[in-house]
């Protein structure tokens, strides 16, 4: 399938898009083109490019696709305007230093910051475009020139490039025959059923992160102050310097030298709990207000899988979802481009990668089935298909292409359960959060 030639998008290996004419570029893994490891790469977790947790697989040849539900996370974006601010403040630091004694910091003497903030950079526009081409081949036969996908978005502008990106995407893959448009964009500062912004009374997640940062970086920061005398770092500079290697990488296309500390440090594992910990404790089932901010999308999806009439108090805007203009309820595909926060708690709320245990803010599990790498990469998507199985209508989940088991609804072994069960399983959702979402708001 050819690749986006939209001038906002950069190839991802100069050599390799040098080499093959634009029109006859295939999807790829643009990812491999970074210069940094598979297992690395996926350690980064919420800041790793898109990554498949599995090999798609089609329904039962007993079944066909008849409606398909999109929600998408934007692409790989700068760091936020917070965290670019503490990145600086530890690179200050660094820098500061009276020498550098480690080889390993030996770059440090001519290193400059130089990352934007909070906006999508062209790896993630890119992967947003492959991410459209990808569900116009996987579910063509579904949209026609008069029956396009219906894209919302959120109002964030990383949010909205990733729409427009996935937009151009499905229609280059169409031979522009098909061509898709952001038809709502959802205000940040209301209701917005795409982002977490509406329960002031949460909680977050800064207790557990702290206690597992300081059960892992110490040794890491007395390393790094040892090369660098004068530099005084602390446990979260030393963090904040960890994240230099994916943010700076995602965002040039070059490995970062700061990947070098990183793998030098054997970061790995700790970087990746230290996100688990951040999304489980955050919008997760670890934050009693976590799950139910992810209400209103599950409602929001029911309307559409049923033909029926949003029936919601939680954050949907009950003003766009009343008219058949901003929330149709007869389409065939729907794409929504939304956070991983948010993600991360309409995956709660519906009862998906739940934990036998609560994550153990010193301790990581092995075998804990919440793993961030898996659930939000940058661009990571929940997929619903809605199926026809002989008469019966039916529904599949997939996120990042992994089939979910669903044994809330009594799925099979292909993970196909009947609609009416799978909305007989969203009790909490249909029930408006039973009483968490008055609980947002509690002084």
């Amino acid at each position: 399938m050819a690749f986006s030639i939209l001038a906002s998008l950069l190839f991802v290996c100069y050599a390799y898009a040098r080499a093959v004419p634009r029109a006859h570029i295939p999807l790829r893994d643009t990812s491999a083109c970074l210069d940094v490891t598979r297992d690395v790469q996926q350690s980064w977790s919420m800041y790793s490019p898109y990554f498949p947790a599995a090999t798609y697989v089609a329904p039962p040849a007993s079944c066909q696709i008849n409606q398909v539900h999109i929600i998408q996370r934007h692409g790989a974006r700068f760091p936020t305007s917070g965290a670019a601010k503490r990145i600086q403040t530890a690179v200050a630091k660094l820098k500061a230093a009276s020498n550098y004694t480690d080889p390993l910091l030996a770059f440090v003497t001519n290193y400059t910051y130089s990352l934007g903030q909070d906006s999508l950079v062209e790896l993630g526009a890119t992967q947003s475009s492959e991410a459209g081409q990808e569900a116009f081949t996987r579910y063509s036969s579904l949209v026609s020139a008069d029956e396009l996908p219906f894209v919302r978005a959120s109002g964030s502008d990383r949010v909205v490039a990733t729409a427009n990106n996935w937009t151009a995407g499905f229609a280059l893959a169409s031979s522009n025959s098909i061509t898709p448009v952001l038809s709502v964009i959802i205000s940040e500062a209301g209701n917005d059923t795409l982002d977490d912004n509406m329960c002031p009374a949460a909680g977050d997640s800064d207790p557990q992160v702290n206690q597992w940062l300081a059960q892992f970086a110490p040794p890491m920061t007395a390393r790094l102050n040892a090369g660098a005398p004068g530099a005084n770092l602390t446990d979260t500079d030393t963090y904040n310097l960890l994240t230099l290697c994916p943010f700076e990488t995602v965002a040039t296309e070059r490995r970062s030298e700061f990947c070098d500390i990183y793998e030098e440090l054997q970061a790995e594992d700790a970087f990746a709990y230290n996100a688990d910990l951040d999304k489980f404790y955050g919008t997760g089932y670890g934050q009693p207000l976590g799950p139910v901010q992810g209400v209103g999308y599950i409602n929001e999806l029911i309307a559409r899988l049923t033909a029926q009439n949003v029936s919601d108090h939680t954050q949907t805007n009950s003003t766009l979802d009343s008219s058949p203009e901003t929330f149709p309820l007869n389409r065939t595909l729907y794409a929504d481009f939304s956070h991983d926060n948010q993600m991360v708690a309409i995956f709660s709320a519906m009862g998906l990668f739940n934990q036998s245990a609560p994550l153990d803010p010193t301790t990581p599990d092995p075998a804990r089935t919440f793993l961030v790498k898996k659930i939000v990469p940058f661009s990571a998507r929940m997929v619903v298909e809605r199926l026809d199985c002989g008469g019966a209508q039916s529904v599949r989940l997939l996120v990042n292409d992994a089939v979910q088991p669903l044994a809330f609804c009594g799925a099979d072994t292909s993970g196909v359960c009947t609609l009416d069960a799978f909305v007989e399983s969203q009790a909490y959702a249909r029930n408006d959060g039973e009483g968490d979402f008055e609980k947002c708001f509690a002084t």
